[in-house]
């Protein structure tokens, strides 16, 4: 990577995520890998540029001398690369750059249990609504069947549940979309050209990193922390590096789960207005809230940079693959207009069975958080039992836990509990550039005995994975 797309730490945040690194007795070798261990858990993506020595020397409270010696050792393990006039950043060596194993797409062997997507399955609810829509549809069949923007009632259910969350909001402010996914690549379309930077979280969704990719646009990490956000130093980089675009996923974060709360959004509106940058915001998971309180109002709430995209295949179905994006009016109508270059619509029959749905999505919803909880419940249950080493947080929404398994082995142990019947995504997959490989997303969408018997067999496959020379056991904090 080009240090001139890459995020920046500074020498006192890398002092934070080093902490105790050298037990009293500093050496270059301590530094050179508690740096690496960071690279290698995810903590420190690929691509950051490092701070100067005399910064990092100075934060640390070591010579600069150790400070160049340890550059030296990284440079030759190729975990980190400079250039004269350009500084030095992170890398991963050729050897650590796992694309992932499995995939995420579904498989049709039913002796295997996928663990690969967060995903539930359609409500009981849609086959009757399906009938109920069938019946609506009659009405529109003498029509051109062509709706760029969405039907109008769709458009004006969806506004109205901005509206109750706090964020009004009128239907020409939405467009429906097949998916959020398509919605985000819309937007991109829009805003960023090839060679620009698009600000993401790390860890963040996969196919948002792809989509950011397949644009010619570069994205740039930067990493989260225990219990969520760093915001000054998501400020910074913000600043650093002047990204045209930022996507970010503060609802039931994907993969951590985590939660930005209002003062957060605030700060966060706060930075995006100080550098004018334009966000994508990633509401996919919003309806997903486990504890019971209610979700601070949406990001668009706190400043007009925010651009939502929301979908409907975590609240309903997947198979419906409806999204939509809500923003100002004028910039809806240059949605519609430009999206002629993409498609032409949204199909008509799967926009009325949302909007069935939605009548009655406050009983749906309810039924779903109530299967997931106890899904979570049983889930961690079975990871504490089996893999008691491992170690995560229960978030308070989401699909998924995101675990610590203690050592960089996850593409590995995909391997690994494929051939024993389990498909995984490993934490590379959430990655700008293949590391986390410390981490594991667990999605606890599956009926109770399924979860039950993929851990016990990933608890197998795990047994079987042992670290190799480069993978030392790490500590990091519980995300």
């Amino acid at each position: 990577m080009s240090p001139a797309s890459a995020a920046h730490i500074y020498g006192h945040k890398l002092g934070e995520l080093l902490g105790e690194w050298h037990g009293g007795r500093p050496a270059s070798r301590l530094l050179a890998e508690s740096v690496r261990q960071l690279v290698l858990d995810g903590r420190l993506p690929p691509g950051t540029r490092l701070p100067a020595e005399r910064e990092l020397a100075g934060a640390l409270g070591v010579s600069r001398t150790l400070v160049a010696r340890t550059l030296d050792r990284l440079r030759d393990e190729g975990f980190a690369a400079s250039r004269r006039g350009a500084g030095s950043w992170v890398k991963l060596p050729d050897s650590e750059r796992r694309s992932g194993v499995g995939g995420w797409f579904p498989t049709d062997d039913p002796e295997v249990l996928s663990l690969a997507q967060a995903t539930p399955v359609a409500p009981p609810e849609l086959g009757a609504a399906a009938e109920r829509a069938r019946t609506r549809l009659t009405r529109h069949l003498g029509e051109h069947g062509y709706q760029p923007q969405g039907l109008p009632e769709l458009r004006a259910q969806i506004a109205e549940r901005f509206t109750r969350r706090g964020l009004p909001t009128e239907p020409e402010q939405i467009m429906v979309t097949n998916g959020a996914q398509h919605a985000f690549a819309l937007v991109m379309r829009m805003l960023v050209a090839p060679g620009e930077r698009v600000l993401t979280e790390h860890p963040t969704y996969p196919n948002a990193i792809e989509a950011v990719r397949g644009l010619g646009a570069a994205p740039v990490a930067v990493p989260m922390v225990a219990d969520g956000w760093d915001l000054d130093l998501l400020a910074a980089n913000l600043r650093q590096t002047a990204p045209r675009l930022a996507y970010l996923i503060p609802d039931f974060h994907n993969p951590t789960g985590v939660l930005l709360d209002a003062d957060g959004r605030a700060k966060l509106a706060a930075a995006l207005g100080r550098t004018c940058t334009h966000a994508v915001v990633d509401e996919t998971m919003v309806d997903i809230g486990l504890s019971g309180d209610a979700p601070p109002p949406p990001m668009a709430a706190f400043t007009e940079r925010a651009i939502t995209i929301g979908s409907a295949s975590k609240s309903f179905w997947g198979g419906l693959r409806l999204g939509w994006i809500r923003a100002g009016t004028e910039f809806v109508q240059r949605a519609v207009l430009g999206r002629a270059a993409v498609d032409l619509g949204t199909p008509v029959f799967e926009q009325l069975l949302l909007s069935e749905l939605l009548d009655d999505a406050d009983e749906i919803l309810e039924r779903r958080r109530e299967e997931l909880l106890e899904r979570r419940a049983t889930l961690a249950g079975a990871l504490r039992e089996q893999l008691p080493e491992w170690r995560f947080r229960v978030p308070d929404g989401g699909l998924a836990l995101w675990c610590d398994i203690g050592s960089p082995v996850s593409s590995r142990l995909a391997v690994a509990a494929e051939q024993r019947g389990v498909r995984l995504a490993p934490g590379a997959r959430f990655s700008v550039n293949g590391s986390l490989e410390r981490w594991i997303r667990i999605p606890y969408t599956l009926p109770g005995e399924q979860l039950r018997e993929a851990i016990r067999r990933l608890a197998a496959a795990a047994a079987g994975v042992r670290p190799g020379p480069a993978d030392g056991a790490l500590t990091a904090p519980v995300v």
